[in-house]
C-alpha cells in the first residue's frame, strides 16, 4: 500500500471563474457561512486571511466526524486562477506527515468554470486511508459556495 499519494477531483461549476476564484482569493473568511460542513474557523496567527503568512484554525465535519486542523496559503496565482494550501496540526498530523491541496480554476466558457482540488499526502503509516473523504468535502463545500453564488 503507497504510503505517499495524489488524489483529485474536477467538475463544473455554473458560475464564471472570477467569481469562484474571488471567494477563495479574497472572501475566504466567509466560507464558514457558507458552507454546511464548516463548523468553524478563524485567524490564528497573522493579520490577513489571504496571505501566505497567516494561519487559519478550522473545524469541520469530513467522513462523518468533527475535525480540526490549521491551514496556511503555500502560493497563489491569480493569473493562473490557482491556490496551494498546506494543511497541518490537529486530526491532520495524526495520519499525514504531508498534506497539500491545491485549487485550480479554468474557465469553460463566460458563465461556467471547471475546479479541480488536488491533495498531495504523505501517511504515518500504511494503516492509514487514502483522504478520499476530504475530496468529498471539497467538491460538496465548492458546489455549496456555487449555489450560494447564483442565488446572489
Amino acid at each position: 500500500m503507497a504510503i505517499c499519494g495524489k488524489i483529485s477531483v474536477e467538475f463544473a461549476i455554473q458560475i464564471p471563474t472570477s467569481k469562484f476564484f474571488h471567494i477563495l482569493a479574497k472572501e475566504f473568511h466567509n466560507i464558514q457561512n457558507i458552507c454546511e460542513r464548516v463548523h468553524g474557523a478563524n485567524l490564528h496567527e497573522g493579520d490577513d486571511w489571504h496571505c501566505t503568512d497567516s494561519v487559519k484554525h478550522w473545524t469541520c465535519h469530513i467522513d462523518g466526524k468533527v475535525i480540526t486542523c490549521k491551514e496556511k496559503i503555500e502560493a497563489m496565482d491569480e493569473e493562473k486562477k490557482s491556490i496551494s494550501y498546506i494543511i497541518f496540526d490537529g486530526d491532520i498530523s495524526q495520519n499525514y506527515k504531508l498534506f497539500k491541496t491545491n485549487v485550480q480554476v479554468t474557465e469553460t466558457n463566460n458563465e461556467c468554470a471547471c475546479v479541480k482540488w488536488t491533495i498531495e499526502f504523505e501517511k504515518i503509516n500504511e494503516h492509514v486511508k487514502t483522504p478520499y473523504g476530504y475530496l468529498e468535502f471539497y467538491e460538496k463545500g465548492t458546489k455549496e459556495v456555487n449555489d450560494h453564488l447564483l442565488k446572489a
